[in-house]
Order: structure tokens, then sequence, then C-alpha cells
């Protein structure tokens, strides 16, 4: 009887993990970081589009980038400190929304414990639209993936 009840009780676990797994990633758990990196990019670029101000300065943001680095970003965007004028998450001054909303891809990451470096590529595969950003992630204590800063592969800053 209790084999049968130690059975019993370990489908029933995996059967209530598969059930609730899919909401624990609805409420922002994202299981990876190239899922948490497309995330952003895909809330980045469409909130970037919609000209309700800049999307740094919403607090949506907390969602996909650690405090400490909205924190310094904000700070060095109220003192008007970007390098170059370009945005501190894609790299650029200007992009084509329509095409990098329609174009997120995030690649393999190279995993260092509880740190992530994710290459995305926004845009089609032509030197004019293309971007490829180096997203670095850590694991939050909550089991989240957030940015806490990005690079882009030209060196630029």
């Amino acid at each position: 009887m209790k084999k049968y009840l130690a059975v019993l009780a370990a489908a029933l676990s995996m059967v209530l993990g598969l059930l609730f797994h899919p909401l624990a990633l609805a409420h922002g758990e994202s299981a990876t970081p190239e899922a948490s990196a497309k995330a952003f990019y895909a809330w980045y670029i469409k909130r970037d589009s919609e000209n309700r101000g800049f999307p740094l300065l919403d607090k949506d943001i907390f969602q996909y980038v650690a405090k400490p680095t909205v924190e310094f970003l904000r700070a060095e965007y109220k003192a008007n400190k970007f390098a170059g004028d370009s945005d501190p998450f894609t790299k650029v001054q200007d992009y084509d929304g329509k095409d990098w909303a329609a174009h997120i891809e995030a690649r393999p990451a190279l995993m260092f414990g509880d740190t992530a470096v994710v290459p995305v590529v926004l845009g089609r595969d032509t030197k004019a639209t293309l971007q490829t950003v180096l997203a670095f992630m850590r694991k939050q204590p909550g089991g989240q993936w957030k940015i806490i800063k990005v690079d882009d592969l030209n060196g630029s800053e």
C-alpha cells in the first residue's frame, strides 16, 4: 500500500508541476536567459515605438532589468552622459522599429554560473538594419533572469 501511495504522490507532483509551470512563467519568471533577453527586447522596441517617452523611465523596465542597472542608467540619462547619444540597450541612435520588432533573435547564451551572456540579433540580416548586442544577464533570487549590462559587438559605448 505504501508503495502505491508513493507512486501516486510522485505522479501527482509531476502533474501539478506541469500544470503550474506555465503560470510561473506568465508571472515574470523566465526559464532561460535567452527567453528573458528576447522578452525584454520585444517589450522595449514596442514600448519605444509608442512614443510615450523613453522606455528606461517606464516602471515596467524593472521586470527585465536589474534595479541597480536601471538606477545607474537613469542617473546617466538625467546627467546627459550617454556615450554618443546612443541608446543604452540598442547601442544605436536610430533603428527601424518595425523591422526590429519582427526580427529579434536571442542566440544561445554563454553560461558562467548565475551569469549569462546572450547575443541578441536585432533586425534582418542586412548591414543597414542589423545590430547585434550582448545582453549580460544575472539570475535573480526569485529565479528570473535580468539584464545587468548591454554591450555591442562593434565596441562602441
